[in-house]
């Protein structure tokens, strides 16, 4: 075994600063081995005892019979990096760290860390400043978390690994008390070895995992995470990520609209997205869906039916999943009248959604009878029951009929819990039935559940991409030069030239420095036309005066010189130079701007224009780390993200915009990213127009900052 297999199912136990009073934090873990069930071998380490728990004591490292697989450390941070060392010659498999005073607490504390690192040598190393590690599967517990006094622990096929060790122990607790199982669940905390790309793909060869929970608050080594999270994807084993932070300041705007953008939070969700993350958006949700998505029932559609005898719970989900994009039809006929064979009396609310069966709560024949029902029409997508007050005083009758109704087929069955009744959403759970105690929480489930079934049907759907391509007006070498190319901020034109050597047309445009000149140009390119200041140092040119549109020929001249005028009104400079160019009307206007980030470099596209800052419909799409092409999928997938996308696939009669085009040069904007790298600190297009399908697209206005 490796040493991370060794940590997960180790055979032998050595626990470094053993206590013999199992109240310290020192005496927990020999103590919660011994509790739950450890089979393996436990050697304590105290010179000052010579049996702990009735096993025997050793004196140091040096003294015990075998190299163990696992030690769990829990001396100071000075006395540690001793025994990190004795335990590493021993040829100990993995240590875990419990110490604090590492990185956490600055320059010291980190040089402190690189010295363990040093000390382990090729030992694997859990922590520091780590509470531990649980696997249910096996009854092994390798923490000294004060969780572990819980005498019930479910084990199940969740696998949590949390930045925070108090996370971990909360979590714990509060999926104890509801019935859900965890397979495995690690602490990794400063992550000086082992991080969470590690444990992701661990867990992914977990037969016992069929779920990955994280709680992230950062991601220190983005490559290996994604090449973990892929290979989480392809097993068909979903993961689910809390990432705090949402409300850390985005990079500031420079040059580009990008930088204002594009937050270090937004660069989160992309890498979320482009690994199939599922983002938990609230801190219970971190396991409400993994619980959902444990069950292994399939979301096939979006049709949901409500099955309650109160009225006001049901009106609760209904209007949640209503906001969540979920579609609730009455029952058609047949199930209708399927539904009113089960009972006498007043039938009237079953021709609606929530369906309200009167059921009295007390008797499940009925409630088991509605399941099949509903579960066999082919209306519904999925079932949720609402749980009503006799859950509280008999909380097996309604869990029983549930349970016995998952035979039904393998549509999503999910419980609303209505009252407060813990006991009845513990024993639904550990039924295998996702049990709920917010109608929020109900929606976040089933919308998990519906992204996962997307992202499965996603590679067999066909592509906007897949029609013939408008052809590019310039062509895309495959390796454009840029050595000639000035540095710092390149003036519009000088950009629009860059992107047009990678394969991206610009507007038909002319430089001009007089009013002559620009009369000349705008007789050329009119009969309307848009006069701009051409700059290197003024990048947002709206914002000085410098831009003005749908202007006539015999009006350019007046209007250079009005516009000089402002530009130096503001700036203090004269300018010396303008752009005349062509006035494109009826295309949609895109921002695609390049963001670089530590999680790596990512395509910002959304809503263009002066108002892009304004309206802010964006999204990230991260560039493949190997330097590989990106997909014309994936910048599908991306631009179907924006609230704005109907106005390109012809929003109320408009015409439909020129995606494939669109995608072209977005994939062309991105192999300059990748060709350039680190030399192109910024650069953006905005906007791009999109014309009517068939006429391609133009780069009307754009930034580039070139590494000096």
């Amino acid at each position: 075994m490796n040493g991370i297999e060794k940590l997960l199912r180790p055979r032998s136990v050595a626990v470094v600063g053993a206590s013999a009073d199992p109240a310290k934090t020192s005496g927990r873990p020999v103590a919660y081995l011994q509790k739950h069930g450890f089979d393996g071998r436990i050697y304590p380490i105290n010179p000052k005892a010579s049996e702990i728990a009735g096993l025997r004591c050793y004196p140091d490292v040096r003294s015990l019979p075998e190299a163990p697989d696992v030690a769990i450390v829990l001396l100071g941070a000075e006395r540690t990096q001793q025994a990190i060392r004795e335990l590493a010659e021993l040829g100990t498999g993995a240590a875990i760290v419990l110490a604090s005073g590492y990185s956490e607490t600055g320059d010291e504390g980190a040089r402190r860390q690189r010295e363990l690192r040093e000390a382990a040598g090729d030992m694997r190393i859990l922590g520091p400043n780590t509470i531990g590690l649980v696997n249910l599967t096996d009854r092994i517990t390798l923490s000294a978390s004060g969780a572990l006094e819980l005498d019930q622990l479910h084990s199940g096929a969740v696998g949590l690994v949390s930045q925070s060790g108090g996370i971990l122990g909360a979590l714990l607790s509060r999926a104890a008390a509801r019935g859900i199982g965890f397979s495995k669940l690690i602490s990794t905390s400063n992550e000086v070895d082992l991080d969470l790309a590690d444990f992701v793909d661990a867990l992914v060869d977990d037969p016992a995992t069929h779920v990955i929970a994280l709680y992230v608050e950062s991601i220190r080594n983005p490559r290996t995470f994604r090449a973990a999270a892929r290979k989480a994807t392809a097993a068909g084993k979903p993961i689910v990520a809390f990432k705090i932070g949402r409300s850390e300041s985005g990079a500031q705007a420079a040059a580009s609209h990008t930088g204002a953008l594009a937050g270090a939070d937004a660069m989160y969700d992309a890498l979320f997205d482009e690994t199939g993350i599922i983002r938990a958006q609230m801190f219970s949700d971190l396991l409400d869906i993994p619980a959902a998505l444990a069950s292994a029932r399939k979301l096939a559609g979006r049709r949901v039916a409500i099955l309650t005898s109160t009225g006001g719970a049901g009106t609760l989900v209904a209007d949640s999943l209503g906001m969540a994009g979920f579609e609730l039809p009455a029952p058609d006929a047949d199930t209708g009248a399927a539904l009113r064979a089960l009972q006498t009396g007043d039938h009237a609310a079953l021709d609606r959604n929530p369906i309200d069966v009167t059921l009295a709560g007390l008797q499940p024949d009925l409630l088991r009878g509605a399941i099949r029902i509903v579960l066999g029409s082919d209306q519904y997508d999925a079932l949720v029951v609402i749980v009503g007050s006799s859950a509280v005083a008999q909380p097996e009758l309604m869990a029983d009929a549930l349970r016995d109704s998952l035979a039904s087929g393998g549509k999503p069955v999910l419980a609303f819990i209505s009252p407060h009744a813990p006991r009845a959403g513990e024993i639904l759970s550990r039924y295998g039935i996702p049990a709920f105690n917010a109608p929020d929480s109900v929606s976040a489930a089933l919308s998990a559940m519906w992204r996962v079934h997307v992202a499965s049907k996603l590679h067999a759907e066909p592509s906007l991409a897949s029609p013939v391509p408008t052809p590019m007006l310039v062509p895309s070498p495959s390796a454009a030069p840029i050595a000639d190319l000035e540095r710092g901020s390149l003036d519009e034109a000088q950009a629009k030239a860059l992107f047009a050597r990678f394969g991206i047309p610009g507007v038909r445009e002319m430089t001009v420095r007089s009013e002559e000149e620009a009369i000349s140009a705008a007789t050329a390119l009119g009969p309307r036309v848009v006069l701009k200041l051409l700059s290197r140092d003024i990048t947002h040119k709206s914002d000085v005066g410098g831009v003005a549109v749908n202007v006539a020929p015999e009006d350019i001249a007046a209007r250079l010189q009005q516009m000089r005028a402002d530009v130096q009104r503001h700036t203090g400079h004269a300018p010396q130079a303008f752009l005349v160019q062509e006035m494109v009307t009826g295309a949609a206007e895109l921002i695609v701007g390049v963001h670089h980030d530590p999680l790596g470099t990512a395509l910002l596209l959304g809503m263009g224009g002066v108002v892009a800052e304004l309206v802010r419909d964006t999204t990230l799409l991260l560039l493949p780390e190997d330097g590989a092409p990106l997909s014309a999928q994936d910048v599908e997938a991306a631009l179907r993200r924006l609230k704005t996308w109907p106005l390109l696939d012809g929003y109320r009669g408009r015409p439909k915009a020129d995606v494939p085009a669109l995608i072209q040069a977005v994939q062309a904007f991105a192999r300059m990213a990748s060709a350039m790298q680190e030399q192109l600190l910024e650069a953006e297009i905005n906007p791009l127009f999109v014309k009517p399908l068939g006429q391609g697209v133009c780069a009307a206005d754009g930034v580039a900052v070139l590494k000096d």
